[in-house]
């Protein structure tokens, strides 16, 4: 979106009479022709914007997509987000993350949010396929973190934790994180993540931190099998969510507990971890590339990896795989 077209629409939203294309023209130096032309700009990012030769321009709606400018109108942090891409449409927005990062100094581009407003081949965990439609969060963190490699993986601890929280404190629901990235409201999945590193050695290059979820995604385009398994934030309040408060909430969030990370604050990103986690506690099915078993989850260690009462008790830490409860 162009910065005139910013201007003219801050100067709309000051306003709750219709403004004038002369007022308008006269504050920002531009012609009438020039108020035009971003006025239609605006509307085609989805502002509703009335218009009458007498009155003027009139804002009646903000739009409903998920635009860097409305997610910054309510951002409270330092760096992440301050740095935002926006797409109407990409395959995968990790996939735009590996290559910003591959054309650019990573050291620039720490804390920048990529978002998509749809994914065409979205991947979650192990490669499997994750479906991006319109209407959800769709986004990457780019990250140059300071951080031991062998503990990195607290970045995806980190956003789960942002996820969650996040969710209860802007709607009042009882999100919970399912061992090892996913976000649950009762027995259904809301949301997840998926966090890629570039690295050599005992050097991270660079994270990308994926995160997705179905915030105003209409349940009905899913197979009824997919709908036992997944809810939306708007099926669970009832109405459509505003995704800029919420986004900006998250990467708040997600700061406060990143820089914990960085300050090696281990034990509290564990602690609240815990604390919402939603898998420790129960029987579960481990799910591994080599072999599956049964047992109990009883904690999580220091590396991430779940640790598993057996049924012969013996203790497993599973540092990959899937999860089922029982």
């Amino acid at each position: 979106m162009p910065d005139s077209a910013f201007k003219v629409l801050e100067i709309l939203e000051r306003s709750k009479e219709p403004v004038s294309g002369e007022v308008i023209s006269n504050e920002l130096g531009i012609t009438r022709s020039a108020v035009w032309k971003q006025i239609n700009e605006l509307r085609l990012m989805g502002y509703d914007i009335t218009s009458s030769q007498k009155e003027g321009y009139l804002l009646t709606h903000t739009s409903s997509k998920l635009l860097p400018y409305e997610v910054h109108k309510k951002l409270r942090t330092q760096f992440i987000g301050k740095k935002m891409r926006y797409l109407e449409k990409t395959p995968s927005t990790i996939g735009v993350g590996k290559q910003i990062c591959s054309e650019s100094n990573v050291e620039k581009l720490h804390g920048m949010v990529i978002i998509a407003e749809e994914q065409t081949g979205g991947v979650g965990r192990m490669g499997r396929a994750w479906i991006s439609p319109s209407g959800g969060i769709w986004v990457t963190i780019v990250l140059k973190p300071h951080i031991p490699i062998d503990h990195v993986f607290m970045i995806t601890m980190a956003g789960s934790v942002a996820v969650a929280r996040a969710i209860r404190k802007e709607f009042d629901l009882g999100a919970l994180i399912k061992w090892p990235n996913d976000i649950f409201i009762g027995n259904k999945k809301v949301a997840g993540l998926h966090l890629e590193l570039a690295a050599e050695a005992d050097k991270v290059h660079y994270c990308l931190l994926s995160m997705g979820i179905d915030a105003n995604v209409s349940l009905d385009m899913f197979s009824p099998a997919m709908q036992n398994e997944i809810t939306s934030l708007s099926a669970e309040v009832g109405h459509n969510v505003d995704r800029a408060s919420l986004l900006a909430r998250i990467l708040k969030e997600f700061e406060n507990h990143y820089l914990l990370i960085e300050s090696g604050e281990y034990d509290a990103i564990l602690r609240e971890w815990r604390s919402l986690s939603c898998t420790l506690e129960r029987r579960v099915e481990i799910r591994t590339l080599k072999n599956s078993f049964s047992g109990e989850a009883v904690d999580i260690d220091e590396f991430g990896a779940l640790i598993i009462r057996k049924d012969n008790g013996k203790l497993e830490h599973v540092i990959a795989g899937d999860c089922v409860h029982r």
